[in-house]
């Protein structure tokens, strides 16, 4: 017959090993949550030739390829920020192009591993035209018909952001990249009002679609005009002081400030 004593280790014991086993089994979602916290999964989506490779560049600070302005991508691209203080962010550029990459790249950012936040690039109509298929080479194409590409393919993102965000507690923001802002210098209020919601415009019609389906206390929107050049111009001084205040908004949503 087994002693108390002996019964009594034996539980304490069994107590422990089941403890152990426990904080084992949440360790990786700890890990997990401490990722999510410290390097935020952003989305960035948009139409081809708004110029969504080029942000992310500048935004993780990486070099863009000479020249890939004027190519688009027909598979996601990851990007990663990271400063001193061990804080960033995981971009996923999802393609513009209407194929099954895409399609798949917006699955994998909205369903299978549903991201923090949205950074939708649009460019008030000045996309670069593409080819068919994303081959590059020049092609036409008047503004209107580059503000209702735009809008189309807008609709099929909101409809994954959605349709996320009434099954889980993410996306918890989006932020609307008015891009090429170098283009329209004149106009870049009334091209970011176009882009808010509220404004009657059927940019914002539909991003009021999209708060009325996700909840909109739960959602916050932005909507910040930027310039993907760089150099050591006086104009290119003016695109990385837009670039900064998108850069201040993005940490300021992920908690990093």
């Amino acid at each position: 017959m087994q002693s108390p004593l002996r019964h009594g280790k034996a539980a304490i014991g069994t107590t422990i090993a089941t403890g152990a086993l426990a904080a084992l089994s949440q360790a990786p979602e700890r890990a997990s949550r401490l990722l999510r916290h410290r390097y935020p999964t952003v989305a960035v989506t948009g139409m081809t030739g708004v110029g969504k490779t080029r942000l992310a560049d500048r935004l993780s600070r990486r070099a863009s390829a000479e020249g890939g302005q004027d190519v688009g991508s027909a598979v996601m691209e990851r990007r990663t920020r990271r400063d001193p203080r061990m804080r960033g962010y995981r971009f996923r550029v999802v393609p513009g192009e209407n194929a099954a990459t895409r399609l798949g790249a917006l699955d994998e950012v909205f369903h299978d591993e549903p991201v923090d936040g949205v950074l939708h690039v649009v460019a008030n109509g000045y996309a670069t035209p593409r080819r068919t298929g994303g081959t590059s080479g020049t092609a036409a194409a008047t503004r209107e018909e580059q503000l209702a590409a735009e809008l189309e393919d807008w609709s099929i993102t909101a409809h994954r952001i959605a349709s996320m965000a009434v099954r889980r507690d993410r996306p918890t923001w989006l932020v609307i990249a008015v891009t090429k802002a170098d283009l329209f210098a004149d106009d870049v209020e009334a091209a970011v009002d176009y882009y808010s919601p509220g404004s009657g415009s059927p940019f914002g019609d539909k991003l009021d679609e999209l708060r009325a389906l996700a909840g909109g206390a739960r959602l916050s929107i932005d909507v910040l005009p930027v310039s993907a050049q760089g150099g050591g111009k006086k104009s290119d001084r003016a695109a990385a002081d837009l670039l900064g205040r998108l850069e201040l908004r993005l940490a300021q949503l992920s908690g990093h400030v």
